[in-house]
């Protein structure tokens, strides 16, 4: 295993702790001492990993949405989006530990109005899927990731999946709503599709030059 794997593996386990605490006791009542104490690591190697206790729970964050992110990357040109979802998307398909990661995210999601510290958290880890979703965007439509409509469709699609995520926690944790996985992945895809302000959301063919080769992103 190389360095920064292992480096972003420790810190993963790191927040994986530090959420079950925040989630257990609330933020303002977790120390880094509870967090470090938790892990089985000194003090001193949180401190190393994160600026603040609050911090922690980025990489758990960011895991979840880079996990969505992949998903995108290997969405084929020749299927909508519902589609995609359809295929891809729901606890039977995700790894035992994924979807214990999804669970402890939903739930510390559905704490954001008690807990605003952890927003700053959550923002970050959209900004990550945000920048994700420029490069699929780009790569699906054969533009530029420096063109401004592929990063303002990307902006407005992270918004609504950001929402829709904070939504159906709530409502799963807080008032107990049962949704189905068919239902969210629907729900999801119809939110994308609204936000979108370029149309990667069907079946795409690349832009070809008048001698048959496909025209490059850059163009």
């Amino acid at each position: 295993m190389s360095r920064s794997l292992a480096r972003e593996n420790t810190r993963l386990e790191l927040s994986r702790h530090a959420a079950r605490l925040f989630l257990e006791q609330g933020v303002a009542d977790t120390s880094g001492d509870d967090i470090a104490a938790a892990a089985g690591v000194a003090t001193r190697t949180l401190w190393r990993h994160f600026r603040s206790k609050e911090s922690a729970v980025e990489p758990l964050f960011a895991h979840s949405s880079l996990r969505f992110s992949a998903i995108l990357r290997r969405w084929p040109r020749d299927v909508a989006i519902e589609d995609l979802f359809h295929s891809t998307l729901g606890p039977d398909k995700m790894a035992p530990q994924d979807l214990a990661d999804d669970i402890l995210v939903v739930r510390l999601l559905a704490r954001l109005p008690e807990e605003p510290a952890l927003r700053a958290a959550w923002l970050m880890s959209c900004h990550v899927g945000e920048e994700q979703l420029i490069e699929l965007i780009a790569e699906r439509l054969d533009r530029s990731q420096g063109d401004f409509d592929v990063r303002l469709c990307a902006a407005t699609v992270m918004a609504a999946i950001r929402i829709v995520d904070e939504t159906v926690s709530l409502a799963a944790v807080k008032y107990g709503l049962k949704t189905t996985t068919a239902e969210i992945n629907e729900h999801l895809a119809q939110a994308i599709r609204k936000a979108a302000t370029l149309p990667f959301c069907d079946p795409v063919t690349p832009r070809i030059w008048p001698d048959g080769k496909v025209m490059p992103a850059s163009a």
